[in-house]
C-alpha cells in the first residue's frame, strides 16, 4: 500500500520538491564517493531576512475552500560554532481542515552559510492524532555523508540510528535551500532528476519530472509570473504516482508560487500569498 503524502508534514513535502535540479557533474561526484565535496553549493537564491507566506485550499464537494496557511523564514545564525542559515517553517490548518485532518507542523533547519551543507534538521508534527519528532545531525567523515538519526514516535518511544552514505543526503528543508540555487536553463521537457531525501527512518524512493514552462497569475492579485513546472513522483509497491505538480519562478530566486497536490483524502492547492526580503529582482514577473 502506498504511503500517503499526508503521513508526512504536508507543507514540508511541498517545499522539499522545489527545484531539485542536480547537475550531472554533481551526480558523478557523488557516485565517485566525494559526498563532502559535492554536498555544498554557492548560494545565489536567497539571503537572511527572506519571508514567504502561503494559503492552502482544499477541494470540498467541487468548491475550493481555504483550510490553512504556511510561512517560511530564513535568518543568519550559527550551529555549534559554524556560521549558518537558520530556516524555519510553520504550517497551520484552520477549523475547516481540523474537521477532516489536524495539521500542526514546525520544522527547523541549519545549513552552513558558506556552502549550504546541511548541519541539522528537526521536524515536530501533529498530523491527525499522531505527534512525532524527527531529528538529523550531519557530518562528513572520509568524504562521505553520515547521518545521526533520532525519532520520537507517536507512542513516545525514542529510536536512534546512524547511517553513512557515499552520496549526499538531504532532508526536506536543506534540499529546498540547495535546490533553489541550481540552474534550470539546461533542462529539457520530461527530464528526470533524482531526489535523495531522508527522515529519521529511511530514504524516499522519489524523483522530479520537468514539465516545461507556463505563466501563472497569483490568486487575488495582479502579479503574473513566468514559471518552471515540475512533478514530484514517488514509487512504492511497484506503483508510480504523481504526488505534486508545482510552479516556481523562472529567475534566480526560484520561489514556488503554486502547487497542485494529490492527497489521500482529496485534492489541494497552495498559492503564494506574500513575500519579502527577496534577494534578487523578480525578473520572471510579467508586466
Amino acid at each position: 500500500m502506498r504511503t500517503s503524502i499526508i503521513n508526512r508534514p504536508l507543507m514540508m513535502v511541498i517545499f522539499a520538491t522545489v527545484m531539485i535540479l542536480t547537475p550531472a557533474n554533481s551526480l558523478k561526484a557523488q557516485r565517485n564517493g566525494t559526498a563532502s565535496q559535492s554536498c555544498g553549493i554557492e548560494n545565489k537564491a536567497f539571503s537572511s531576512g527572506e519571508f514567504l507566506a502561503y494559503d492552502l485550499y482544499f477541494n470540498w464537494k467541487f468548491v475550493w475552500i481555504k483550510v490553512g496557511t504556511a510561512s517560511m523564514s530564513t535568518v543568519q545564525s550559527t550551529f555549534r560554532g559554524t556560521p549558518a542559515y537558520r530556516t524555519s517553517l510553520t504550517t497551520r490548518g484552520n477549523d475547516k481542515l481540523d474537521g477532516m485532518f489536524i495539521m500542526r507542523d514546525t520544522l527547523l533547519s541549519y545549513c552552513a552559510k558558506q556552502d549550504l551543507r546541511p548541519l541539522y534538521f528537526r521536524k515536530g508534527a501533529l498530523e491527525g492524532k499522531r505527534y512525532y519528532v524527527d531529528e538529523l545531525w550531519y557530518s562528513y567523515p572520509r568524504n562521505r555523508c553520515r547521518l545521526k538519526m533520532h525519532r520520537i514516535n507517536s507512542h513516545g518511544e525514542h529510536k536512534w540510528q546512524e547511517k553513512e552514505y557515499h552520496e549526499c543526503i538531504y532532508d526536506m528543508m536543506s534540499i529546498f535551500l540547495r535546490a533553489r540555487n541550481f540552474d534550470g536553463s539546461n533542462l529539457k521537457k520530461n527530464d528526470i532528476i533524482p531526489m535523495p531525501i531522508s527522515d529519521a527512518k529511511n530514504l524516499s524512493n522519489s524523483w522530479l519530472k520537468y514539465r516545461g514552462k507556463e505563466n501563472f497569475k497569483i490568486e487575488g492579485s495582479n502579479e503574473k509570473f513566468r514559471c518552471l513546472v515540475f512533478s514530484f513522483m514517488e514509487r512504492e509497491d511497484n506503483k508510480t504516482t504523481e504526488l505534486i505538480r508545482f510552479y516556481v519562478t523562472d529567475d534566480t530566486n526560484h520561489i514556488p508560487v503554486r502547487l497542485d497536490l494529490n492527497l489521500s483524502f482529496g485534492s489541494a492547492k497552495v498559492y503564494l500569498k506574500a513575500y519579502q526580503g527577496i534577494r534578487s529582482p523578480m525578473t520572471s514577473k510579467i508586466n
